[in-house]
């Protein structure tokens, strides 16, 4: 059983070689990457994203609205 152990590992490797399909350079390539996951990030990771982005998007467009004049302060 053991005796061939070499073999058998190396054959099977070579196995492995042959039937991966070659990837042409024109075409998309594939990682290797969890279907849920974008640009390495889990689903919360993105949320908490979007939400920063948000929360930004908000307080400039207020300041923008302050600093133009349209909106005054009631101070």
């Amino acid at each position: 059983m053991l005796e061939d152990l070499r073999n058998s590992a190396s054959s099977s490797f070579e196995e492995i070689e042959q039937e991966a399909p070659s990837v042409s350079p024109g075409s998309p390539r594939r990682s290797g990457k969890k279907s849920g996951e974008f640009l390495g990030m889990t689903a919360f990771q993105r949320f908490i994203i979007a939400l920063l982005l948000f929360m930004m998007t908000c307080v400039l467009g207020a300041f923008c609205l302050i600093a133009f004049g349209k909106v005054v302060l009631p101070v």
